[in-house]
């Protein structure tokens, strides 16, 4: 296979950001002539196998080995690494995730092959992709291209892709195996990260209701959770209601913050500064309520309205309920 796409497991499913890089590949590989493969491992290897089968792909890999049952950096890069060099892709996918930052730098290490975290597009040069990456605090974006033929690792920021536009059809399983030394696991992870006790990722969030400093001061926040609420929504902000101490850092969506591509990003009070707009450009329909028409996040909505948020929460909610 020419590009591999090594998924994530969600309680049993197949991650989001993992469907976000297949819908890549599978574009990729349609317009370059690449054939796409799918890796599947962990506990739960033999259900994601089972989901991702129904994709338009050539092949999914499915590995079990009890190394690999509960996740640890260690394991799962040693794992990577090892089927890397066994099937030999051009290009291995993966999603925008904490646990892929956690261990794809070890599978660069051990392979000496380069990783490109957080790619945004591609483009075509030569007949081959170029892939696109912010830098510069998203302030420029800068073209990659390997200068020889791979393996290259590459993952993709939220959004990049839309999971929507994924391709189903029928595809081959196989059944893989590597060979992992149990001295090998020298860490011990934790339970999965949550954004919050009983909450969810933002990353994978369907309805986000945003705050910036628009809300006024802290005492006018429980106006913005009531309407979360009301929605269920996922609530977030901009960086000045994290700097002011009024959320909690997991709350922050920017370049410094999370980036997220819910179908629903209503942002209030938000002036739309562009650190901002990378962490939500990616949302299916954006609400911009800004008492300022000349709030630069206007140009990025699909609806706005001019006036106070302190005035309209309240309202909104009501009509809600």
């Amino acid at each position: 296979m020419d590009i591999l796409v090594v998924l994530e497991d969600k309680n049993g499913n197949i991650h989001r950001m993992s469907q976000e890089a297949i819908t890549g590949a599978q574009q990729i590989g349609s317009e370059f002539n690449l054939s796409v493969g799918i890796l599947a491992m962990g506990s739960n290897a033999a259900a994601l196998s089972e989901q991702a089968a129904q994709y338009d792909v050539e092949e999914v890999l499915t590995l079990e080995n009890e190394h690999l049952n509960h996740y640890t950096a260690d394991g799962y890069g040693a794992a990577v690494a090892q089927v890397v060099t066994n099937e030999n892709p051009k290009y291995v996918f993966f999603g925008y995730t904490y646990q892929v930052r956690d261990y794809v730098p070890r599978v660069s290490a051990k392979l000496k092959r380069p990783f490109l975290n957080d790619a945004v597009s591609y483009s075509t040069e030569g007949g081959n992709p170029v892939f696109s990456k912010q830098v510069l605090n998203a302030k420029l974006v800068t073209a990659l291209q390997p200068n020889d033929g791979g393996p290259i690792l590459i993952s993709f920021q939220s959004a990049a892709f839309s999971s929507e536009n994924i391709q189903s059809g029928s595809a081959n399983v196989r059944t893989i195996s590597v060979d992992i030394d149990a001295a090998v696991i020298k860490t011990v992870t934790e339970d999965p990260f949550q954004e919050e006790a009983g909450g969810v990722d933002l990353s994978s969030a369907e309805l986000i209701v945003s705050i910036g400093r628009g809300i006024g001061k802290e005492e006018n926040i429980p106006l913005a959770q009531e309407l979360a609420k009301v929605i269920g929504a996922e609530l977030a902000s901009s960086r000045p209601v994290v700097d002011s101490g009024w959320l909690a850092p997991h709350h922050q969506i920017g370049s410094s913050g999370q980036t997220v591509a819910p179908k629903l990003y209503l942002a209030l009070g938000i002036s739309g500064a562009i650190q901002h707009v990378v962490g939500m450009k990616g949302s299916k329909n954006i609400v911009v309520v800004n008492k300022d028409p000349d709030a630069p996040l206007f140009e990025l909505a699909d609806y706005g309205v001019v006036g106070d948020v302190l005035e309209i929460i309240p309202k909104l909610t009501e009509a809600l309920k």
